[in-house]
């Protein structure tokens, strides 16, 4: 299904405008305009593939926040929405967020995912203790 002209037109608008917030670390202003995006999807928002992104962009703001809870919850919605299952990166952002909470065997299980959807690019993107530790679990 596509956005409505308009509504896609606004909620772009929005999530750019958030996008150039996050660059300047200026996170509590991004995830206001993300949430006001999210806000503009019509009834049943995890049917939109919009709001996989959105959720995952709310997320990303959580998880530099190191607010975890917050963070599980985002990236939780994100998986139920049109190309979340599956998808590597939310995977990894899942995996991250387990290991940093200590809950090691979730943290391995979603970080396999992402290597094996992403392959090892994924896992050099970002801090190497998320490798180191997914090296210790499985053979890489």
């Amino acid at each position: 299904m596509q956005l409505p002209d308009e509504i896609f037109t606004e909620v772009t608008k929005l999530c750019a405008s958030a996008d150039e917030l996050v660059k300047l670390e200026r996170l509590d202003e991004a995830k206001t305009n993300y949430i006001e995006a999210l806000k503009l999807l019509p009834a049943d928002r995890n049917e939109w593939e919009a709001a996989t992104w959105i959720y995952v962009s709310i997320g990303d703001i959580h998880f530099k926040k190191e607010s975890f809870d917050k963070c599980f919850k985002c990236f939780f919605n994100a998986v139920q929405c049109p190309t979340g299952l599956g998808n590597p990166y939310i995977h990894l952002r899942l995996g991250q967020m387990y290991f940093e909470t200590e809950n090691f065997d979730k943290a391995a299980d979603e970080l396999t995912r992402a290597y094996v959807g992403g392959g090892l690019d994924i896992l050099l993107e970002d801090n190497p203790k998320y490798l180191d530790f997914l090296e210790s679990r499985i053979k890489i």
